[in-house]
């Protein structure tokens, strides 16, 4: 026995109602997820260190210095970059790769704010693609917090491989 011809139009009806529904919930950005925060590639181990807050020390210089670059055996790519993000503003330092992830001891950075403060963290070995520290900045446009990174390679001597300024926002 089938159904009458109303049934089926109200079924279908239903059916079309349910389809449209969807649809608008979808274009009208109710299913969306909260943005991610930087670092876009998700670690395989979070690794990060409760800073250590000091004033800068006479003598420290809030200048970019020479860096070094380590034995091509040795060699580590890092990524360091501000959040962006103005509540909670962070500056990221990621392990990338290079020959060196088995080698290299440690990853040490520094990052010392537009406003005077320094804080300290460290990337420990085994070092992963992903690995990262997150150490505080300052949201003010203009002003840019200077980052050092050192890495300890295999003899225990610690190498510069980055020092530069890093902006709060880049604008393109």
């Amino acid at each position: 026995m089938t159904p009458p011809k109303s049934h089926k139009k109200f079924i279908s009806g239903v059916i079309g109602l349910g389809i449209m529904l969807v649809l608008v919930l979808f274009v009208s950005g109710c299913t969306q997820q909260a943005p991610t925060p930087v670092p876009t590639t998700a670690p395989t181990q979070a690794t990060t260190v409760i800073p250590t807050l000091t004033s800068t020390p006479a003598g420290t210089s809030s200048t970019p210095g020479p860096t070094q670059t380590l034995k091509e055996e040795w060699s580590i790519e890092i990524q360091v970059q501000s959040n962006g993000y103005a509540p909670d503003p962070k500056i990221v330092t990621t392990v990338r790769g290079g020959n060196g992830l088995n080698f290299i001891q440690q990853i040490d950075v520094r990052v010392t704010r537009s406003d005077g403060i320094i804080e300290n963290g460290i990337i420990p070995k085994p070092l992963k693609v992903g690995d990262f520290v997150a150490l505080n900045g300052t949201d003010k446009i203009g002003y840019s917090d200077r980052a050092e990174v050192w890495a300890t390679d295999p003899q225990g001597e610690k190498v510069k491989i980055f020092d530069d300024y890093v902006p709060f926002r880049t604008y393109n």
